[in-house]
């Protein structure tokens, strides 16, 4: 389910909407990848044994490999037709409620929350909330501002 607007003119219009993503997968073999990526090899994260006795039954994904999920879990949500690019433009109000466990599976709801001209583009917030599967809180919460910029 996609958030409906044919331009990026159109996009205030927008405002309120929300949209929902696709199931994905966490894995292992992504956790290790990022933790070599980010040199964070934290036993929580990489040693499942260790983990498996622990206080979360197993291993968890990072909190900031959650977050930086926003842009791949959100793509498609946003269609606009005319876009020339995108910028990210920062975050506020992150917050990490609930660990992601190996083999959950993730998605986001993302709600547009404002809509602004700036610098001859338009300035987007979205609320971005990383759902788990069968759980009643979230993982991740985060106001997310990008720009775009359309012909």
């Amino acid at each position: 389910m996609s958030i409906r607007v044919a331009s990026v003119a159109e996009l205030p219009g927008a405002v309120g909407q929300t949209a929902v993503g696709e199931w994905f997968e966490i894995s292992q073999e992504r956790i290790a990848g990022f933790a070599d990526v980010t040199e964070d090899w934290q036993w929580i994260h990489l040693d499942a044994e260790r983990a498996a006795s622990g206080p979360f039954g197993g291993t968890i994904a990072h909190g900031y490999l959650t977050l930086s999920l926003i842009p791949f879990l959100g793509a498609g949500m946003l269609p606009i037709k005319g876009v020339t690019r995108g910028i990210n433009y920062g975050s506020d109000k992150v917050r990490f409620i609930n660990m992601v466990r190996v083999g959950k599976r993730v998605r986001m709801r993302q709600k547009l929350i404002g809509a602004e001209p700036k610098a001859g583009g338009m300035q987007l917030k979205n609320e971005c909330t990383i759902e788990i599967e069968g759980e009643a809180k979230p993982a991740c919460i985060a106001e997310t501002i990008s720009v775009v910029y359309g012909a």
